[in-house]
């Protein structure tokens, strides 16, 4: 019991040191806004694609890659996001809500804090499957969320030429993303066998090393407590996110037989916080911007916590 303990401590422990450093950092004007907007547009930008790269040309994927996750993960995603737009339709009043709602109990963070988790658990071995997970998706949640967002939005709002050339200008962004092309690169790279220069895969690799660090400060500099509103629809998307969604996705792959290392990866991305991008397609698509940052607020706080004891009653369970 106290092995396990000690196990989840471990893994989610400097990921929130880290994040309540941000936070510090912030009150005492070491950082500033800018920082932190220009230090994560860093992080998305070069220093984690960098470590994506890096790592993945490095990999040998002759291995089996875990395509059974992946594909659980697709279809449970999928599943969860219909199973939250029936609920926002018949539980909340404000069609400026409900998409909200849905976009922040569904769409994790991932990239930092999902990929932080995974590291910490794992240590490189958890890079392959971990890159191929976060590829597929990120693209999957970029899609949702256009999706339950469009269909929420209030059509006084934006009239439908604005709407559909917003969407098509986020879809195109889609493909676009530096961590998802840094994925298709690293993996086609590794799989041709094509010689990579030391000297790159150095100064890739010096980058690389402060992707999370720089990205957790970032993030927890970013955390706005004021924007906290007591609503119910905060309340139930923070339980879903933290709680009911990583439960009934990490049941449903321990029902399919997932352990270890892919079962570990299924939790700790399912659990991660609700991504920082749902703020700004917030506020491009239309819905209430103060509700998408108090999720986002919320969610970085109190996974911390619940990500902790998941880890020690999956570990408890001899599960991972």
């Amino acid at each position: 019991m106290l092995a396990a303990l000690e196990f989840a401590f471990l893994i989610t422990a400097p990921v929130f040191f880290i994040i309540i450093s941000g936070v510090v950092f912030k009150r005492m004007e070491l950082i500033t806004d800018a920082f932190a907007r220009t230090g994560s547009d860093l992080v998305f930008k070069v220093t984690l694609p960098c470590l994506l790269f890096v790592k993945l040309v490095q990999t040998d994927f002759q291995r089996d890659l875990p395509w059974l996750l992946i594909g659980y993960a697709l279809l449970a995603t999928i599943g969860v996001f219909i199973l939250l737009e029936r609920e926002a339709d018949r539980r909340l009043r404000h069609p400026d809500e409900r998409g909200v709602f849905v976009q922040g109990a569904f769409r994790g963070n991932m990239g930092i804090v999902g990929l932080a988790y995974c590291f910490s658990a794992f240590g490189d071995s958890v890079v392959a499957p971990a890159s191929i997970y976060l590829a597929v998706m990120t693209t999957l949640y970029n899609v949702l969320a256009v999706l339950t967002l469009t269909r929420h939005q209030n059509q006084h709002k934006l009239d439908p030429a604005s709407l559909h050339s917003r969407i098509f200008s986020i879809l195109a962004s889609i493909g676009k993303n530096p961590l998802i092309l840094a994925i298709i690169a690293g993996v086609g790279v590794s799989v041709a066998d094509v010689w990579v220069p030391q000297v790159v895969l150095d100064t890739g690799e010096y980058l690389a090393q402060m992707s999370l660090p720089l990205a957790l400060v970032c993030a927890g500099a970013s955390i706005r407590l004021r924007e906290f509103t007591t609503s119910r629809p905060l309340y139930a998307a923070t339980l879903a996110k933290l709680v009911l969604v990583p439960l009934g996705i990490t049941l449903g792959g321990i029902a399919l037989g997932l352990r270890g290392e892919a079962l570990g990866i299924l939790y700790l991305m399912s659990s991660a916080p609700t991504a920082a991008a749902s703020y700004p397609m917030t506020l491009v698509l239309g819905g209430s911007h103060h509700l998408a940052a108090a999720i986002i607020a919320a969610t970085a706080i109190g996974s911390l916590f619940s990500t902790t004891l998941g880890l020690f009653i999956l570990r408890s369970l001899q599960l991972i």
